[in-house]
């Protein structure tokens, strides 16, 4: 199925732009960490799964009144907690979150704590749903192991698209994916939002969507440079994005359509996950075409000035 025909947009014409919105949303997600930073010592928001600490999923028989949970809190000698709505509208679910103990044993009595706290000074019949409890050691024994689980995935694409294609691409294609993680992440913090190991779940996957996006743009220059060896290096850059367009957008929307669905319907546990895919599909299907593709062009520009012969990157026939 075919949605474009005869597509001829100069996407290497439009470059400047698409540098412009890349720059722009980039800063303001450097810049949205970096005072997250300056505030709470982390980049971003993290949920309890890296900062450590207790989270109780309450549900109450009437509608809760934050203020007054807040107050019982207090009252009851539980500092700095964190209360926010959960679930869906109507379910009067909480999700209080007690902050990181130095001490892991104190951990435990988080729940416990809670539960006392909102029978003595709140008035309002209720259940524990779900209780989260995870040490300061851990929270940072899987934050470190998320960080080296993204590191270590975007090498090994550099280094199978290194030996598939050419290192140029492979390079293009993990400044593309790093592109799209910075934004992801960025919006996390933009809207602070916490990230958790689902978040860091639905980042990953992104990583390996966009990667796959960036390789179908690759797949056909590389098979276009190989049958119009003497066409410039941007025409057949501009002809293989149009070529694949209709490709990109089916596959991009209907996926869009569908973690959309779940952002929207998929409740709170879900929207960090989804928010992340929201985000990153939108991003990584950007950056295919305005990102990766170009960096060949620049690169055989720079090759250029350099004195160096313009040899177009195309790479050998694979072997079946």
């Amino acid at each position: 199925m075919e949605l474009f025909h005869s597509v001829n947009v100069d996407w290497l014409g439009k470059k400047w732009y698409f540098l412009l919105f890349s720059l722009i949303f980039s800063v303001a997600g450097i810049i949205s960490m970096g005072m997250h930073w300056a505030h709470t010592g982390s980049p971003v928001p993290l949920g309890v799964d890296f900062s450590g600490g207790t989270q109780v999923q309450v549900q109450f028989q009437r509608t809760p009144d934050i203020n007054s949970i807040r107050q019982a809190a207090d009252a009851a000698g539980i500092k700095d907690a964190k209360i926010q709505s959960f679930g869906a509208a109507g379910t009067n679910e909480l999700l209080i979150s007690l902050p990181e103990q130095t001490n892991e044993a104190a951990l435990d009595l988080g729940r416990q704590q809670i539960v006392d706290a909102l029978k003595a000074h709140y008035d309002n019949p209720f259940t524990v749903r779900n209780v989260q409890v995870v040490g300061p050691t851990v929270g940072k024994q899987l934050e470190r192991q998320a960080g080296l689980a993204t590191i270590y995935s975007l090498i090994g694409m550099l280094i199978y698209l290194w030996f598939r294609f050419q290192l140029i691409y492979g390079v293009a294609a993990v400044v593309a994916v790093f592109h799209d993680t910075l934004i992801t992440v960025g919006a996390f913090a933009l809207t602070n939002q916490e990230i958790s190991l689902t978040v860091i779940a639905a980042i990953l996957t992104l990583v390996g969507y966009s990667m796959n996006d960036t390789i179908v743009v690759f797949d056909r220059i590389r098979e276009n440079l190989r049958l119009s060896r003497r066409e410039s290096l941007p025409d057949v850059v501009n002809r293989s994005i149009n070529q694949t367009l209709s490709r990109t957008v089916l596959t991009s929307g209907l996926t869009f359509l569908t973690v959309l669905s779940l952002y929207i319907f998929g409740g709170q546990v879900l929207r960090g996950f989804s928010f992340a895919l929201v985000v990153g599909i939108l991003i990584g299907t950007y950056s295919s075409i305005a990102v990766a593709a170009p960096m060949l062009v620049a690169w055989q520009e720079w090759r250029a000035k350099r004195g160096k012969a313009a040899v177009l990157p195309a790479a050998k026939r694979a072997k079946v």
